[in-house]
């Protein structure tokens, strides 16, 4: 058989030392029960080599897919893929000695200690002796695990748990260093600690490094990008080059008098023939405009009545790489003006009275111990009607201790706790059917379809079969999940689980909806969608508690809570907080200085 051909005819790219990866007509099919899905179809693409590379694009856009297949985890159904020079359906062995791998979900023995797993990883790689010691080292240096080498990775918070996946996946030096969103589920400290090992890594060891990111300013620090969209290569460059296509078309508008950012950018997108993006941003929004408005001046389309800037002061600003990143779907997805179009007639309705936004959450002097371990130290707060609530902390603050005492899940060891008129010291049962939860992790039957799973937790919430059948018509359609009733709920990209998650924690109407950090993992495109219904239910009067570690949704919020080590940091709306982190120029270095500003004084009275 020709050498120069895939077994499908396909031409095999010449191996090349200048790039880690070379793809032609790249093609991954999944049978589907009686179907089939094409996850990636047609790439063609190079990833140079000693450089750190990019990989971005909404919900089952194929980024996974393509990672396990360069790690040999899967065979490509056709065209061919060079992986360091090897055919990866043919050599897939030698590349996994090679490379290293690190998925969204790292395989950490919990009831191992630190130094245990990272032992078990050179054993399994085979590192001899002398060189696992010295890299050992390094790594529990740079992770700064060094204190931490004996406790059982189980009992580590989430931002440390990353770092000890990080340091087993670099317990051997690999040619290539693959990484499938490895900052998902970590906070804005633990994220910058994480990409200063990596960028270490790289400049010390010359590593060629492909990171999937959900994060735009994470695919802001790579040399090279790839854009995926539906199985295919929507663009590709350096971030500069991709900036360039956003060039004089973002602005930033400053917010009009008694508007809240969350309203403003709902307007924005609201009018989708003029507007490709628009985010909170402190006290602005930025936005996109459509390149048919013109790129000399912020077009006058955007002054006339109804207009939502009318006068307000705009202003042009330099591209970000989300800015193209959003401009590059919204200009490829027809589909996506749903994101608008499904919500028009939910626009944000005047704001509730004062007498109308009673109390709906009222928490005093609350502890939650374990042991002899405080957890949640004295905690108070009130939540009003119709307020979106943020409760923000590092990995391990005890803000998911706060969040499920709220939810009636974990009871308060004292202090006092109100939910939705009921006091949940004595009557949790009560308040939980006037609630609605959303988990960080996918909690639903992922043997059952989209529409079981409804049916199932509709009868569960005691809703009839008549109310029941009409509000799972209305749920599929207000998230997008219509056309999608019969598909196995497990088996749906992360954004469909999500959108699933919140139509079914909104079924019975709840007062309250509670949020677990329910944009983990999901892209900017998604984000938009999901925080556009957040703030249509909450002018219709539902009280929103998300917990995050996006610090640009904290934006969106009312007000805030920023807890560490069990106690509150901050307390108060956006404006407020970014004031108390030293008028910081964004959430996430507010979020940074006053976590690191605390955890120094305590060290310091610690020390006295």
């Amino acid at each position: 058989m020709n050498d120069d051909v895939t077994d499908t005819g396909a031409p095999r790219p010449a191996p090349d030392e200048a790039f880690v990866v070379r793809a032609r007509t790249l093609t991954r099919v999944f049978a589907a029960k009686g179907s089939s899905v094409t996850a990636l179809s047609g790439l063609n693409l190079d990833i140079p080599a000693g450089r750190m590379t990019a990989l971005v694009g909404p919900d089952g856009a194929g980024k996974t897919t393509f990672l396990r297949m360069l790690c040999g985890l899967l065979a490509p159904t056709s065209g061919s893929l060079l992986v360091l020079g090897r055919d990866a359906s043919r050599e897939a062995q030698d590349i996994q000695n090679r490379i290293s791998y690190m998925p969204q979900r790292f395989g950490l023995y919990e009831d191992l200690s630190v130094q245990e797993n990272m032992t078990l990883y050179a054993d399994l790689h085979g590192v001899p002796g002398p060189v696992r010691k010295e890299r050992f080292a390094r790594l529990l240096e740079m992770t700064d695990l060094s204190r931490f080498t004996a406790r059982p990775a189980g009992k580590l918070s989430g931002g440390m748990k990353q770092k000890l996946a990080l340091a087993c996946t670099l317990v051997r030096s690999p040619e290539l260093l693959l990484l499938d969103e490895p900052s998902v589920g970590v906070d804005p400290l633990s994220r910058r600690e994480l990409w200063g090992i990596i960028t270490k890594m790289v400049a010390k060891e010359h590593l060629s490094v492909l990171v999937s990111t959900a994060y735009m300013d994470e695919a802001e620090r790579c040399s090279h990008v790839l854009v995926l969209h539906e199985g295919r290569i929507l663009a590709q460059g350096s971030p500069q080059e991709l900036r360039a296509l956003t060039e004089g078309l973002c602005y930033e508008a400053d917010l009009p008098a008694g508007m809240k950012a969350r309203h403003l950018q709902a307007r924005l997108l609201d009018r989708p023939s003029l507007i490709m993006d628009a985010v909170p941003e402190g006290r602005r929004v930025r936005f996109v405009v459509a390149p048919e408005c013109g790129k000399e001046a912020l077009p006058s389309a955007l002054f006339t009545p109804p207009s939502p800037l009318s006068p307000t002061i705009c202003r042009a600003v330099p591209p970000r790489l989300e800015d193209s990143f959003m401009f590059l779907l919204r200009h490829r997805e027809e589909s996506v003006s749903s994101m608008s179009e499904a919500v028009t007639e939910e626009t944000p309705t005047a704001a509730l009275s004062e007498t109308e936004a009673e109390t709906v959450i009222e928490v005093r002097d609350l502890v939650r111990r374990f042991g002899s371990f405080t957890a949640v130290a004295s905690t108070s707060f009130t939540v009003r009607r119709g307020e979106v609530f943020g409760l923000l902390g590092p990995n391990g603050a005890g803000k998911t201790t706060t969040f499920r005492m709220l939810c009636g899940l974990l009871p308060a060891t004292s202090g006092y706790l109100r939910v939705a008129g009921e006091d949940l010291r004595r009557a949790a049962a009560q308040a939980r059917t006037r609630v609605g939860y959303v988990s960080q992790k996918f909690s639903l039957y992922g043997n059952l379809s989209v529409l079981e799973n409804l049916h199932f937790f509709g009868a569960v919430y005691g809703m009839g079969p008549f109310a029941l059948r009409r509000r799972i018509r209305e749920v599929l359609e207000q998230f997008d999940l219509a056309g999608h009733e019969h598909e196995m709920s497990g088996a749906l990209p992360g954004g469909f689980k999500q959108r699933l998650s919140m139509a079914v924690g909104m079924l019975h109407r709840p007062d309250i909806l509670f949020l677990d950090e329910p944009t983990s993992g999901i892209d900017p495109l998604a984000r938009r969608v999901f925080w556009r219904r957040i703030t249509s239910l909450s002018d219709e009067g539902t009280t929103i508690i998300i917990t995050t570690h996006f610090m640009e949704e904290a934006e969106y919020c009312d007000r805030m809570l920023i807890q560490d080590a069990g106690r509150v940091l901050a307390l108060g709306t956006p404006d407020e907080v970014r004031m108390q982190g030293g008028d910081a120029p964004s959430m996430e270095e507010a979020f940074i200085r006053i976590v690191e500003h605390s955890r120094a004084e305590r060290a310091a009275k610690e020390g006295a």
